[in-house]
């Protein structure tokens, strides 16, 4: 995975995919970096934005590997944004083996803020690439499911699921 700064003024560009949890909008440039994924349902393309499924071949073809059960690492160039503290909380989300889940505080010691895992909490639910990024890894500390950006709770238990083994979910 390669984290890239953001681009300067770049325009828009965006395609839609199918997937279990719902059609998946995925933004970025046009050179097929990945800024965003959101649901459609959630969110719409700018007006700006120009199609570009070409762009996101990439993209699309590890997400759907990834939902068959035949990807538990991405490679994809994102370029996410975010404050250096957010930034490394998903720099470090992408070390989370596939199947296996952290809680906020343990990723906070993790990180050296031991007292930190509210905000940790808080940088989870800010990743604008969730999946690639995998935030619905981090539990509560009791292991109960907290918030998922992409579709709350019922939707991060399907990917859970899915991490399990348990493809019944999808």
């Amino acid at each position: 995975m390669s984290f890239l700064p953001p681009p300067a003024g770049s325009h828009p560009h965006h395609t839609v995919i199918p997937s279990p949890l719902g059609e998946l909008l995925l933004r970025g440039d046009g050179e097929g970096v990945l800024s965003r994924i959101d649901l459609l349902a959630d969110r719409r393309p700018e007006p700006e934005s120009t199609p570009a499924p070409a762009a996101f071949r990439e993209a699309a073809d590890q997400l759907t590997a990834y939902f068959a059960g035949g990807r538990t690492r991405f490679e994809l160039r994102i370029a996410t944004g975010g404050t250096p503290f957010q930034r490394s909380v998903w720099e470090r989300l992408v070390t989370i083996p596939y199947g296996t889940t952290l809680s906020y505080g343990e990723l906070a010691r993790e990180l050296g803020r031991p007292t930190a895992a509210r905000a940790v909490g808080a940088a989870n639910g800010a990743n604008p690439v969730p999946i690639v990024v995998p935030c619905h890894r981090v539990l509560a500390a009791s292991g109960d499911l907290t918030g998922f950006g992409l579709g709350g709770v019922a939707r991060k238990r399907l990917l859970l699921s899915l991490e399990s083994g348990q493809r019944a979910a999808f």
